[in-house]
């Protein structure tokens, strides 16, 4: 599996209705402005000065509220006297000075962008915060499902952000899986033994989730199959961060294998025992069935 296929599996992700995906501190929507090559990210700071622009896109309504910034240099000479500025030589120089931007929004959004004229009222505290970087446009968008859907696809997160690798999931490390018969399983008992002669011979390999095995050959999805798998008794936690890099460079879990063990089938527990050595093989000694 790659990097984007983990998180399309994961059903916070999976699931994520589009407006979560820009509100993600890992939002990264590539653009242009102008020739430039650029990013829609979420602004470092909410803007709060901004010059209020009625906007269209298509013939859907919004408010686009400009913050401060040097990339619009006669907006910015204008800015602290701007509420005495009549509203037609503000939008004949947000045009002249904010088509590229204007540009990009019309681009991302996938709808003609049209200024209809200044706003009375700001974008409001619900709306999008985003900046464009390395450019310096910080701005608020009214939200609809038009602008969402356009910027909310997991496409447009950033993979390497800290939020998303720091997320982490619920994980077992397993050292052995076979079939055991239906006889056997139910007949276990404390002073039971189970020879496990892949342990030293085959690597551990992680389940996450439920749903990812984790080993050399990269990570692939994960189904219960009926067999019985011996797993280090205490559960850890793995990171996205973690199951990215072992998706894009495959290498076995380091993971030495615990005293204490469990015997689980189709996601139970069926026995809880300990790591012993009978002659020279590994063996899984019963010390408790059930739960």
């Amino acid at each position: 599996m790659k990097p984007f296929e983990i998180l399309a599996a994961l059903p916070a992700w999976a699931g994520a209705v589009p407006g979560r995906i820009p509100d993600s501190p890992a939002f990264a929507f590539p653009c242009r402005c102008g020739g430039e090559s650029a990013t829609l990210r979420p602004a470092a700071v909410r803007p709060a000065d901004t010059l209020d622009l009625a906007i269209l896109f298509g013939e859907e309504p919004h408010v686009l509220s400009l913050a401060r910034s040097a990339r619009f240099p006669g907006l910015d000479r204008l800015w602290e006297s701007r509420g005495g500025v009549p509203e037609a030589i503000l939008l004949a120089l947000a045009e002249k000075e904010c088509g590229e931007f204007f540009q990009l929004l019309e681009n991302a959004v996938r709808r003609q962008l049209r200024l209809s004229g200044i706003s009375a009222e700001g974008a409001g505290a619900g709306a999008l915060a985003l900046e464009v970087q390395p450019v310096g446009i910080p701005f608020l968008l009214t939200r609809s499902q038009t602008v969402e859907s356009a910027l909310g696809s997991l496409r447009s997160l950033d993979l390497a952000h800290p939020a998303l690798r720091a997320e982490t999931l619920a994980a077992e490390t397993e050292y052995a899986a076979f079939s055991l018969p239906a006889a056997d399983l139910a007949s276990l008992a404390p002073g039971d033994a189970l020879l496990l002669p892949e342990i030293g011979t085959v690597p551990p390999r992680l389940v996450a989730d439920g749903r990812f095995a984790v080993d050399g050959t990269g990570v692939s999805p994960f189904a219960e199959d009926g067999r019985c798998r011996v797993v280090a008794a205490e559960p850890r936690t793995v990171t996205l961060g973690e199951l990215f890099d072992a998706a894009d460079d495959p290498h076995p879990p380091a993971a030495p294998p615990p005293v204490q063990l469990r015997l689980v089938r189709n996601g139970n527990t069926v026995a809880r025992g300990r790591l012993e050595r009978l002659g020279d093989q590994n063996a899984f000694a019963v010390e408790a069935v059930g739960e």
